[in-house]
């Protein structure tokens, strides 16, 4: 069997292959009542979520609050926000999931994740994605039914960025000619991107071009087919193996034994049939499981160390830094 590629400190622990590591996508904490986050003991909780040993956390890329899409996120500035939360942990991987490439230039992506990726000592994970909120595009003079080309545009630019003085030419976003160079470089020989959903994009397009597929939850016959399809292509076609990571919405009810309802992206259940579930996603080849507590009832302090403690023998909640 392939290996995954060496890449950063970043990607060679959060994803190994036949296993499943867990990560949490901040703001931790409940917000039900209305789309915007209180932010609320903000650091504490991610400081917190890496002393219990949990492997990554994840921030997202929200321009605007569009009310139809329900959801603002941490509010900040992603990269500003990573840069902050890179000061203030050690060994936690940060993840953006994910940079709507189209409503950004490439360039400004690719300089703002080098430089995380190098005052994190390579702890950076860059998610990607086409952008999924209409509102968003005309407000910025972007045409939405052109993001699937900018797309593409923009990951070839961030890939071409990191090497030395690149020459290459872009519809949409500029040329360069081999006479001007892009610092900082990352950590390793290139920042890891992982790939949202489609993109606009067929499944071969994400097998060649990026380092690992993020999509959304699936009934665990579907998601073991795309996954398998996934890794046939990328075996077929790729020197390394790629994983395959699922963010999820999760309601930890204080019932241990409460079975598996279905809610937004995810579902309501007890921390048994968690434990379970996570054993069936690994088996079929989850590698990294992105935790969204956006709509759980039990308190957050409790629910992050039943997770630690029982999800994983690899989480004991006695780490420290």
């Amino acid at each position: 069997m392939k290996s995954f590629e060496n890449i950063n400190k970043a990607y060679n622990s959060v994803f190994k292959q036949n296993e499943l590591s867990i990560g949490i996508v901040v703001p931790i904490e409940n917000y039900t009542t209305g789309p915007v986050a209180t932010m609320q003991d903000h650091l504490k909780r991610v400081k917190q979520v890496e002393i219990l040993g949990f492997k990554s956390i994840w921030i997202r890329d929200i321009p605007f609050n569009v009310p139809n899409f329900g959801d603002a996120g941490q509010t900040f500035d992603p990269f500003t926000y990573l840069g902050f939360l890179a000061g203030q942990t050690s060994e936690i991987a940060l993840g953006v999931s994910s940079i709507a490439l189209p409503l950004h230039h490439p360039l400004n992506v690719a300089k703002s994740a080098a430089t995380i990726d190098q005052l994190s000592e390579g702890r950076l994970l860059l998610g990607v994605a086409s952008g999924d909120r209409y509102d968003e595009y005309p407000a910025m003079g972007i045409d939405h039914e052109n993001r699937g080309e900018l797309f593409r545009e923009s990951f070839k630019y961030i890939r071409n960025i990191q090497k030395d003085f690149p020459k290459f030419e872009t519809n949409s976003y500029g040329s360069l000619k081999g006479n001007i160079d892009m610092l900082p470089k990352p950590t390793g020989h290139k920042i890891p991107m992982l790939m949202t959903g489609s993109s606009r994009q067929s499944l071969e397009w994400n097998a060649e071009n990026a380092d690992g597929w993020m999509n959304y939850p699936r009934d665990l016959y579907t998601l073991n087919n795309s996954i398998r399809q996934y890794r046939e292509l990328v075996a077929d076609t790729q020197e390394f193996d790629k994983p395959f990571m699922h963010p999820m919405y999760l309601d930890i009810v204080e019932n241990p034994n409460a079975k598996l309802q279905p809610i937004q992206l995810g579902f309501r259940l007890g921390i048994n049939y968690l434990t379970d579930y996570v054993d069936k996603l690994r088996s079929i080849g989850v590698n990294h499981l992105a935790i969204n507590l956006r709509f759980n009832s039990m308190n957050m302090d409790k629910t992050l160390e039943q997770i630690a403690k029982n999800v994983s023998p690899e989480f004991h909640s006695t780490k420290t830094k």
